[in-house]
């Protein structure tokens, strides 16, 4: 069954607001094995939400209808469901006793604007309102020539209203919208994703890796792997598997996770919602050593992102921020000179070790622009890392704007620490080899 969510509001056109519903929503049809192929966002007007319901029917078996339920005259969604079937509003009187009946329960006097809320197209059902005091709407759709008196609960096609204010969509959704669907669907199948994180290589290459698999999977149909823009969070790669069930479809997932990695190797750094950050505080902590941070062009942006992982106090040890380069001489002994150098990096690393008392030190240094510095170009940055007695330094070049560079400048940072401690994994006794 393929459904088309439609949000409705002029403030989601305005950018007022941002579309949030309808993300929640496809997500969780998705998990009830609906596909969403469409998602429109049309303003409070009739007449252009009658054009949507159209476009939608003419390509979907359902339309899910988010918004424009309130008591406010801005709120057409039912005026233009009842338009778009031919049918009239009628007042539910069982509706507006149960919208008195939560006035009085909160000790407030119903506005009569509110009575609106009861009015609901002939032939429609009503999704009871547990929240708040919009109800919800299931509207068969009748053929063409068939009256909409007539139409039987199980119609070919079906158009769900839902109001706007997200706890009460979701509740709604959830308790009344996903089953009525499922029922129409005859049975019941799943969709589930699983979202690997990777950093330092390019969509492309990503894609030229994974090439036997695309090959593979584009025969079978199911999984299925399409790449997503992280943008300052490296590019994902999103495994896709339907299955009668969550569990089953885990199974596919996890199948095609392995092949995935394999190809893709230690490019991979996280699954799902897990960060850089996380991976290389759980890495450390497992391996009882504790980090040390001197920052220049980023300005604390790695100490924030280690201090937002709970629990970070048992590997991270504390920050420097060395932005001028006195700090840099007198309380890291960066030697006099360029400070945006290989030099400089690798004593900022040494110096947060030793002044902070920890087993590995991380420093960053760069040029950040939009000015060159030190005869160094815009994007040039030097990471140090002092680990087991040993210095490195990794060299990057980087491109965008400042807060793109800096901000990338901090997770390749994490990513160099991630890898040093792969490798120092891998060689120790024990490790995979």
């Amino acid at each position: 069954m393929q459904v088309e969510v439609v949000a409705v509001g002029t403030e989601l056109l305005l950018g007022d607001v941002v579309d949030t519903n309808s993300a929640w929503i496809a997500q969780h049809l998705a998990l009830a094995g609906v596909d969403v192929f469409y998602q429109t966002r049309v303003g409070d007007n009739v007449e252009r939400i009658g054009a949507a319901l159209r476009l939608a029917l003419e390509r979907s078996d359902a339309v899910v209808v988010c918004g424009g339920l309130g008591p406010t005259p801005d709120d057409v969604t039912r005026e233009a469901l009842a338009a778009f079937l031919g049918v009239e509003l009628v007042r539910d009187d069982a509706v507006l006793a149960r919208i008195r009946e939560l006035f009085d329960q909160r000790g407030r006097t119903m506005p009569p604007s509110n009575e609106r809320q009861a009015d609901v197209p002939v032939g429609a059902g009503v999704i009871e309102q547990r929240r708040g005091t919009a109800p919800g709407l299931i509207c068969p759709v009748p053929a063409p020539g068939g009256s909409p008196e007539a139409t039987s609960p199980v119609s070919s096609q079906v158009v769900y209203a839902v109001p706007g204010v997200p706890r009460e969509m979701t509740e709604m959704v959830t308790r009344a919208v996903i089953p009525d669907l499922q029922a129409r669907m005859g049975g019941r199948s799943s969709i589930v994703s699983r979202v690997l994180h990777t950093w330092g290589v390019a969509e492309s290459a990503l894609a030229e890796r994974l090439a036997p698999r695309l090959e593979a999977l584009d025969a079978a149909g199911n999984p299925t792997i399409a790449f997503l823009a992280g943008g300052m969070e490296g590019v994902k790669v999103r495994i896709t598997a339907r299955s009668g069930t969550v569990e089953e479809a885990a199974v596919v997932l996890d199948t095609e996770e392995a092949a995935v990695r394999a190809l893709l190797g230690r490019s991979v750094f996280a699954c799902d919602g897990t960060t850089m950050e996380a991976v290389v505080g759980g890495m450390l902590q497992a391996a009882g050593l504790h980090l040390a941070l001197a920052e220049s062009m980023t300005g604390g942006l790695i100490a924030s992102r280690c201090t937002d992982v709970p629990g970070s106090s048992a590997w991270l040890r504390g920050g420097i921020v060395s932005y001028a380069s006195e700090v840099k001489f007198d309380l890291l002994d960066v030697p006099k000179g360029p400070v945006v150098s290989e030099v400089a990096a690798r004593a900022m690393a040494e110096g947060a070790a030793r002044v902070l008392g920890a087993d590995a030190g991380l420093a960053v240094t760069g040029v950040a622009g939009p000015e060159t510095q030190d005869d160094m170009p815009v994007g040039t940055v030097f990471v140090g890392l002092y680990l087991h007695g040993d210095t490195d330094v990794a060299h990057l070049r980087l491109a965008g704007d400042r807060t793109v560079i800096r901000q990338n400048a901090a997770v390749s940072a994490f990513d160099v620490l991630r890898l040093r401690l792969l490798d120092t994994h891998s060689a120790s006794p024990g490790g995979p080899s």
